[in-house]
């Protein structure tokens, strides 16, 4: 493999950006148009709130329906901002020259930036799919799994420059125990009944895929800050990250998609 330098990752980024804007614009097609023939899946988010009954002089839980989620559109989006983020790496001269700095020492905050987003957009799509609807608990999932990623941006940040015995691993830890918080909260929406044998074959293929997909992004900053192998050179742990994105989004967006037009 030949040496990889900020010029091949210019125009790799090119690339998978396009590759990731081909995948989100077919998806916005088919969310706008097939899809709406064939599917009635339009979670209707709702709220919950506390109002006093005058009958019982009590306070109690009520609800309302605040707005129909367009699904469909939001797994697109999760492609586009991927497509976006690669965008601005690669053309602006000046977010550009950002980047090359960035890697020189060690950093990557669009990637974060990015990642913070468009996962968080995914695991709140992911979630109402398991039917969660209550808009306070979407909000805290996207805010968990963002926070998640900005502890990969901390990470960078503090150990920029450091050698490996010098390495400070809180933030992975902290960002790892983050991302686990979303995904009690839709297992025990999964199995609250116990009834295993009735969850749809693509909820295992959603949950498989992020399981795998998604954990090899924190191996692959392990394996970066542990200086292994080919990954003692920084760009080539960013070359890996950009393919693991389009490989790992690209199979679950469209898992996710598929599982919305089931029954």
């Amino acid at each position: 493999m030949k040496e990889i330098t900020v010029g091949n990752l210019k125009r790799f980024n090119t690339i998978m950006g396009g590759l990731h804007l081909v995948q989100g614009l077919i998806m916005l097609f088919l969310a706008t148009t097939v899809i709406q023939t064939i599917s009635e899946f339009t979670p209707t988010i709702t709220q919950y709130y506390q109002t006093f009954d005058l009958a019982t002089q009590s306070l109690k839980v009520t609800s309302q329906e605040l707005f129909e989620l367009p699904f469909g559109v939001l797994v697109a989006s999760f492609l586009l901002i991927s497509a976006l983020a690669h965008t601005l790496i690669a053309l602006p001269k000046k977010t550009h020259e950002i980047y090359k700095r960035d890697l020189e020492n060690g950093i990557n905050q669009f990637r974060w930036f990015e990642y913070s987003l468009s996962s968080s957009i995914m695991i709140v799509l992911i979630a109402t799919l398991f039917g969660i609807y209550d808009i306070g608990s979407l909000i805290l999932i996207f805010l968990i799994n963002a926070s998640m990623n900005l502890f990969g941006l901390v990470m960078e940040q503090l150990n920029a420059g450091k050698e490996k015995k010098s390495i400070i691993w809180g933030p992975f830890i902290w960002g790892c125990i983050a991302g686990i918080g979303p995904w009690i909260v839709i297992l025990t929406y999964m199995f609250g009944t116990g009834n295993f044998d009735m969850v749809p074959w693509f909820v295992w293929a959603i949950i498989g895929t992020y399981f795998v997909a998604f954990n090899t992004f924190p191996v692959n900053m392990i394996l970066q800050y542990k200086g292994v192998g080919k990954w003692k050179d920084y760009l080539y742990g960013e070359r890996v990250y950009i393919i693991l994105s389009l490989v790992a989004k690209s199979f679950l967006a469209w898992l996710v998609l598929f599982g919305a037009m089931q029954p």
